[in-house]
């Protein structure tokens, strides 16, 4: 089957025997995962690594990435050309030391470096706003025009050669609170709501945009999240979520489905984010990612919601993929297959990025067990 066929079995829920699979790299982990199977590899074991995995016996080409040359799933992505000013947001920052390595990045939100590996703290520019009218004279990075010329050519294109097409839209909260501050955006959802309703509209306006480029160009699934759940409960009440994310949410995907109705909506949040799956649904969430199981009972939400969601991920990055064994992986892998895959509708991901602990056996366990048929 081509991923496409595979992808449309998996969405209308026909068990099948292959299944679609996935997981990204650190460049720390690419860099030893390419070396891997570049060096070397005329020699006795590297060929009896590869045949395992069953996987062609020659070097990886320099134009060929990782996912490809392991057979995950990899969308074809299309996005519409947006125009977007570029502002100055140094006077936000006036008086912050900017370590090496600094950077202010597209939503204007800082950057430094937190001296562990890739990550980096943020600092809001919005974070001493002190009325609505500070926060309406910020340069949000909004398109001025937004081209969607040649966006339904390359949906053909991907469909020509069995390939499954994205548009990739992102955050709406996560944006928002990233541009106000975290703690600031809390406190406005209580104490001055227009303030945080302001910023998530700006976002929301632009996610609801491209969500209707993408259904006029038919493609076959859209993009969508936000981390709004720590592992015990969401990071405030339901309905919080309701009031400030559920209805904008819920018009970005209607304006995708305006233009195709068979698209698929892709919804990432870490977490535990339980109590919200049912408003998911209900507002159109077809694809659910990436199912922490350290603190999620996958077994009961496949019962109480796998008639209308495909799960995604469900291997820990916790647990799972930096400590499991590779015997133990493949046990994972197959057991989940069984329990929630058994009406094929699942994609098997780690539930995040692969950080740079995790052994390269695990991850070729992981690319062999879901290769099995």
């Amino acid at each position: 089957m081509t991923q496409l066929e595979l992808f449309r079995a998996t969405v209308y829920h026909q068990p099948h025997i292959e299944f679609l699979f996935r997981a990204s790299f650190t460049p720390h982990i690419q860099k030893r995962l390419v070396e891997r199977y570049r060096l070397a590899l005329d020699t006795e074991s590297v060929q009896k690594r590869l045949r395992r995995l069953g996987l062609s016996e020659y070097p990886l080409p320099e134009e060929m990435e990782l996912d490809e040359y392991f057979g995950m799933f990899k969308p074809v992505r299309v996005n519409p050309k947006e125009t977007i000013p570029q502002a100055d947001y140094s006077s936000y920052y006036v008086g912050v030391k900017k370590p090496k390595g600094s950077f202010i990045n597209s939503l204007g939100v800082l950057n430094i470096p937190a001296q562990f590996y890739h990550f980096t703290r943020y600092i809001s520019p919005l974070r001493n706003a002190a009325t609505l009218r500070e926060i309406e004279a910020f340069p949000f990075p909004l398109a001025t025009s937004c081209d969607e010329t040649g966006m339904k050519k390359q949906v053909e294109k991907a469909h020509k050669k069995g390939l499954v097409s994205e548009t990739v839209i992102g955050h709406m909260y996560e944006n928002a609170w990233q541009v106000r501050g975290y703690e600031e955006f809390l406190i406005d959802m209580h104490d001055d709501p227009k303030r945080c309703e302001y910023i998530l509209d700006r976002f929301a306006e632009r996610n609801e945009r491209i969500a209707a480029t993408a259904g006029r160009a038919g493609v076959d699934m859209l993009l969508t999240g936000d981390d709004v759940a720590n592992q015990n409960a969401l990071m405030f009440s339901k309905e919080m979520w309701q009031k400030f994310m559920k209805s904008r949410w819920a018009k970005v995907f209607a304006a995708a489905r305006a233009g195709n109705p068979n698209i698929q909506i892709w919804y990432h949040s870490d977490g535990d984010i339980t109590s919200i799956i049912p408003d998911l649904i209900e507002i159109g969430v077809t694809i659910l990612n990436p199912l922490q199981p350290e603190c999620l009972n996958l077994k009961k939400l496949k019962k109480e919601f796998g008639a209308h969601l495909v799960f995604e991920g469900s291997i820990g990055t916790q647990s799972t993929m930096p400590f499991a064994t590779p015997d133990e992986i493949k046990r994972v892998i197959r057991e989940r297959k069984k329990t929630l895959g058994y009406d094929g509708a699942l994609i098997i991901a780690p539930t995040h990025i692969l950080e740079p602990e995790v052994p390269l056996e695990n991850i070729e366990a992981f690319v062999e067990a879901c290769r099995e048929k």
